[in-house]
Parts: C-alpha cells; structure tokens; sequence
C-alpha cells in the first residue's frame, strides 16, 4: 500500500485526485497532520502538491487549521511555488471568512501576518491572477476592521488594473465596486 506521502507526490492538479485525498485526510487525523506537515514544509519539492489538498480539506472545515495557524502564517512569506501560492492564498481567504463570523479565531499578529502577505502576492507583478484575486478579496474582508487597508488597496488596484488581464480587472473592479458602497 502507498504511504500518504507517495500518494501526493505522484498526485496532479485533477480534481478528482485531489478530492480523493482529500477525503483520505479528512477521514484520518494521523493523515491530517502529515499533510499539513508537508503543506508547511516549503523546502520539500511536493508541498506545493499537498497545499492543493489542504485547501480542499480547509474549504471543508476550515477550523482544522487553529492548531497550526501559527505555523502557517508564519510560512506564508517563505511560499514561492505559484501552485502553492493559489491555494494558500485561497486558505488565507477562508481563514478571514471564518474570523468574521469567530472573532477569536485569528489573533491579531495572524491577521498582520496574512495582511502583508497577501498584500505582497498583489504586489508581485510576477504572481498569478487567481492568486492576486484571492488576495484582494482576503484584504477586502480585512479591511472591514482595518481602516488602512481599504485605502491601499484602492490605490494599488486603480493603478495595476491596466497591467493585467480581464480576469484581474474584473476582480479588481468588483472589489472597488465593494470598497466604494
């Protein structure tokens, strides 16, 4: 029988695969803590791989992730791998949904942490759009309690909205079209 770790190794991006061990993870803690140990190990070449299926076991229960939110925001500058950085991003995003709804899930230094990175993945004018679209929408939710945010995030918008692609200025204008209302 393959370990966890083989079975993500020899993942791909398929749903199907994905969902599959995501399931698997969900459905055993012992799996559940080996991938968020390779998820959070950015120097193994497959974290990238298991960040996808973390996202997928996170979207489900996104409360998993309390006992180890230290850790990953810790971790999250040290994200290069653009596969990584989609789902991560998109792990940031859930996280703050959830903390609007608990106010104690993120502490203050986590919701500074997941702030500047994702403000730094919007920056990136090599970062991915789903990426950035993930990232603005996380500090759009951020910004309801952090009255800098909005401003910065309007200005970095309205200026990078004509670098990139429909899909980023559709992101960027729904999240303007927010700000503004």
């Amino acid at each position: 029988m393959a370990t966890f770790y083989s079975k993500i190794s020899n993942s791909t991006a398929h749903r199907p695969i994905r969902d599959e061990l995501s399931a698997e993870a969900l459905a055993n803690p012992n799996l559940l803590r080996e991938l968020f140990d390779l998820a959070l190990n950015v120097t193994d070449k497959y974290h990238y791989k298991a960040c996808w299926i973390l996202e997928l076991v996170l979207e489900a229960d996104i409360s998993l992730l309390e006992f180890e939110l230290a850790h990953f925001c810790s971790t999250l500058p040290n994200y290069k791998h653009e596969g990584a950085l989609r789902s991560v991003s998109k792990i940031c995003m859930f996280a703050v949904q959830h903390h609007q709804k608990n106010n104690s899930f993120l502490n203050d230094t986590q919701l500074q942490q997941i702030t500047e990175a994702a403000f730094d993945w919007l920056i990136n004018p090599n970062g991915k759009v789903a990426t950035k679209a993930y990232s603005m929408r996380t500090l759009y939710l951020t910004g309801k309690q952090t009255d800098w945010i909005y401003p910065e995030l309007a200005r970095i918008l309205a200026e990078d909205t004509v670098k990139h692609t429909a899909a980023y200025k559709a992101a960027a204008k729904d999240i303007l079209k927010k700000i503004n209302e």
